[in-house]
């Protein structure tokens, strides 16, 4: 499975998704993220760890394609594309043509989700050639107890893309296993509420 999680607003917590959902696809599976940002986040994060991470963290630079990408980690179960915050490079574009699904990452704010309104067309041209493309929005730093705004949900309507059930709650687990260079399921039992979210994504989306 090919995995892209993008968003062209930097700061929607496309690596932090990216990082924790490719570390519960290890548990299920040999798993590699492809860092496409040339911030490198991905690979920093790796390699600031005292353990080793659960996934595979390399750099993909230069232009590739789809069948390029899955024969380069064919030895990989499952890929995760972290895109860089664009999409007019050739690594977002591609990453949209190589994967089964895409996640885009939004804050709970319309104004952040009014700042990624070219998505849905992206998805849409990429589906000229990769009709199977599934993508899904997922809700990032959502507050405990919090109903969602009533322009947040006409937002959401707007953009015309189904939104996942399992979101991520604001959480400072998540900048704690960042900082360490850790997942979530690697944080043991201060982790386990953020690494039961990640997993309730990852049934959403996984094939039955």
């Amino acid at each position: 499975m090919v995995l892209a999680v993008i968003n062209q607003k930097g700061g929607a917590g496309k690596t932090t998704l990216a990082m924790n959902l490719a570390a519960g696809l290890a548990r299920r599976g040999p798993t590699v993220v492809v860092d496409l940002d040339p911030q490198g986040s991905a690979l920093q994060w790796a390699g600031a760890g005292s353990k080793p991470y659960p996934a595979t963290v390399k750099a993909l630079n230069g232009r590739w394609n789809a069948a390029g990408l899955r024969q380069t980690y064919k030895a990989y179960s499952h890929i995760v594309l972290d895109c860089p915050p664009s999409l007019d490079s050739h690594a977002s574009s591609q990453a949209l043509r190589s994967a089964d699904a895409a996640l885009i990452p939004v804050l709970p704010s319309p104004v952040d989700l009014w700042a990624s309104l070219r998505l849905p067309q992206e998805v849409e041209a990429a589906r000229t050639e990769n009709p199977g493309l599934r993508a899904y929005l997922v809700l990032n730093q959502i507050e405990q107890r919090s109903a969602l705004s009533a322009a947040m949900q006409d937002a959401l309507a707007e953009f015309g893309l189904p939104v996942l059930k399992s979101a991520m709650r604001r959480r400072a687990i998540y900048r704690g296993a960042a900082l360490d260079g850790l997942s979530v399921y690697q944080m043991g039992a201060r982790g386990q509420d953020a690494a039961e979210e990640i997993d309730a994504i990852l049934q959403e989306i996984l094939p039955s």
